[in-house]
Parts: structure tokens; C-alpha cells; sequence
């Protein structure tokens, strides 16, 4: 698959990328500065991503929508939950990674006064200019960082975080794997295969053709939070599936793909910069990469489950019926009630307790 003449300064800043790394140049490495070459990638540069407008509709000048601007029931409840894991730990900070427009943020903060800090890690520019100004009225208790400190203690929360990380894209053809990467065709960015001996975790995959993924970042990146997490919890949501599901032998285009204008499609080569590229979540991955560096599992759910068992419902007598909508589209399984899940992990050291969002319906035990 071939993709746009190369003409902006992203498309030309990879083109100098592949050519130095010999004409090939792994999917993540593409990946991530698709995404974040400073000033460039997409959730680094000015293009607005995020959006409603006002009674629902989609805002024509953005790609995609997130769980927070659909309807600010969603931050009350996860607020709920923060609320109980600060009792639980002790701890009166949260952290945020990848805060986008501010949404979920400024719902949080609204309902819990007794957030004593609450931290924005963001590699954006742009999106960090808008959430300052959005959340400008809870002054000095909002930090932006760019780096983790030697140790967290508080509350982790990530909506929609793991997967815009850059992923490894594998693909088994005549039954030898290789790495998919990405080199030049005829003046434009072109798939091209390198033998490997990256396997995916789950090898039950029958024989034919086919394409996945691994998610080295996001895992890392898990690892790199138990390191810090001194005291606390961690609430990442997203969508994705555990291994079983993900690797399973239909899934054989893998799950790669990119929003822009509210549209979907599977080209991550073409219109560089101006899309959103992502891939599902191996929630089982994220699980034991968890459990390796010494957090412990606290649960696994559907959004769906998480979000009624964290009172999303409550007080809706007096609720409009677009927002009624909302809420109905977050928590149906056959929008985004299922395919989001949610994943919570309890710091290494600390007390033992079991978090309101999976009271009922935990599904740790198919991870």
C-alpha cells in the first residue's frame, strides 16, 4: 500500500528518517513521529481533535469524541472511584495522562475539593495551551509536567491513553513472520516486510495469513508507572480486548486505524500528521506487564459495568434526553459500553481493598 507524494514537512522529516535508518524504518518508529514529532504530529500540532458541539452533535472540526465530552456523567464517575481510592490509600493527588481538551479533568476537579494537586502530563503544545485555559479557574492546583518525578502517590488515570502508543506491527506470510515497516515507493511511504523473530504473545493463530500487533510502548510504559507509584492506584481506560480475544484467529488484519473528521479507515501512510492513528489495547499484555514490575491486579471490566457500578446513573431524573443518549452510548455493550475497558492496579505496598468500579462484574479472571 503506497500513500501521498511527500510534500510537508512531517512526510519530509520521516522520508530523512528512513532513508538514515537504510530505507526501513519500523511501524512504531513511523508511528510515533506520525504522532509526536514536536510541532509536527498530529497530537503535536495545532489541528483541532476533540470535539462536541453544543446538544450533542458532532463538531464538524474534529476527528473523534472521548467518553468526557460526550457527557460529564462519565468524570462524576470515575470521581467516585478516585474518591474511594483516596480513602483506600491515603493519597489526595491525581495524575493524568493525556488529558486532551481538559474535559475529564475539569469534571474531576468540580467534584472533588479535596484533590490537593492535580498533575497533566501532556506531550501536546497546543492541547496543553487548551486545557489551561479551560481548567484556568482552579488555579495553582493544576501542574503540567513533562517528565514522571522519582516517585507518584496519588491516583493514575488514563482515558484513551494506551492506544495512541506506537505498536510493532507483525505479519505472517506463507507462514514466516516479519516485521512490518515502513520504506519508500516511487516518492511515497510504502509497507514493506523484514524477516523477524518477534512472535505475538499468543500463538494460537491457525496457519493462514496474518497481520497484528505488539504493544512494547504501552507495556513499558505500565512498567515505568509501577516504578514510580509509591502509594496510590492506577485507572487506565481504553478499548481493547484480553490476548485470547485479540490474537484470535479472524483478527487477521490486525487493529490499526485512524480517525480523522469523524471517518475511520485503515491507511496510517496516507495524510501523515492530519490523522489519529491507534490500535486496540491487549488488555492481558497490560495486565502482566503490571504484575511483573510488582503492581497488583485490582480489576478488569467492560466501561459499561465500571460506569453503573460507579453510579453513573444516579440523580438522571432531571437529565435531558440528549443527555440521557450520552450516557446510554457510553454504557451499552453494543456501543461503547464493551469495547472500552477499564483495568485498575493497586500500588506494590499499601493496603489491600477492592475498587467500587468492579464490585460487580469483574473479569480479571479472563485476562
Amino acid at each position: 500500500m503506497t500513500a501521498d507524494i511527500l510534500t510537508t514537512p512531517l512526510q519530509t522529516r520521516i522520508h530523512e528518517a528512513i532513508v538514515q535508518a537504510g530505507g526501513w524504518l519500523g511501524f512504531d518508529s513511523f508511528m510515533s513521529m506520525a504522532l509526536y514529532t514536536p510541532g509536527l504530529g498530529y497530537y503535536a500540532n495545532d489541528l483541532r481533535k476533540f470535539g462536541l458541539m453544543p446538544g450533542g452533535l458532532t463538531d464538524a472540526g474534529s476527528d473523534f469524541v472521548t467518553a468526557p465530552e460526550m457527557s460529564p456523567r462519565f468524570g462524576l464517575a470515575l470521581a467516585r472511584q478516585i474518591a474511594e481510592a483516596f480513602q483506600a490509600t491515603g493519597t489526595h493527588e491525581v495524575w493524568e495522562f493525556g488529558a486532551g481538551s481538559g474535559a475529564l479533568a475539569e469534571q474531576v476537579l468540580q467534584a472533588l475539593p479535596q484533590i490537593t494537586r492535580y498533575t497533566i502530563v501532556d506531550v501536546s503544545g497546543s492541547l496543553r495551551a487548551r486545557q489551561q485555559q479551560r481548567l484556568s479557574s482552579f488555579g495553582a492546583k493544576v501542574h503540567w509536567v513533562n517528565a514522571l518525578p522519582e516517585n507518584i502517590k496519588g491516583v493514575v488515570i488514563g482515558n484513551e491513553v494506551l492506544d495512541a502508543m506506537p505498536v510493532k506491527l507483525l505479519a505472517r506470510v506463507n507462514g514466516v513472520w516479519h516485521e512490518r515497516g515502513v520504506a519508500l515507493h516511487e516518492g511515497a511511504f510504502a509497507y514493506a516486510d523484514q524477516p523477524t523473530d518477534l512472535r505475538p504473545p499468543f500463538e494460537a493463530l491457525g496457519m493462514h495469513d496474518y497481520a497484528t500487533e505488539i504493544h512494547s510502548q504501552a507495556e513499558g510504559f505500565i512498567r515505568t508507572l509501577a516504578d514510580k507509584l509509591q502509594a496510590g492506584a492506577i485507572f487506565m481506560i481504553d478499548y481493547g480486548f484480553p490476548e485470547h480475544e485479540y490474537y484470535h484467529p479472524q483478527r487477521s488484519m490486525g487493529t490499526v486505524v485512524c480517525h480523522r473528521a469523524h471517518q475511520v479507515d485503515g491507511d496510517a501512510l496516507a495524510e501523515v500528521g492530519y490523522k489519529d492513528i491507534t490500535a486496540h489495547v491487549n488488555f492481558t499484555g497490560i495486565a502482566l506487564a503490571g504484575q511483573e514490575a510488582g503492581l497488583w491486579v485490582a480489576g478488569y471490566t467492560g466501561q459499561g459495568r465500571f460506569l453503573l457500578n460507579c453510579g453513573v446513573l444516579q440523580d438522571m431524573e432531571d437529565a435531558t434526553l440528549a443527555d440521557r443518549a450520552m450516557v446510554q452510548k457510553l454504557i451499552n455493550e453494543h456501543e461503547m459500553g464493551e469495547l472500552f475497558k477499564v483495568i485498575a492496579f493497586r500500588a506494590k505496598v499499601g493496603p489491600v481493598w477492592s475498587p467500587l468500579g468492579f464490585s460487580q462484574g469483574d473479569r480479571t479472571h479472563t485476562l
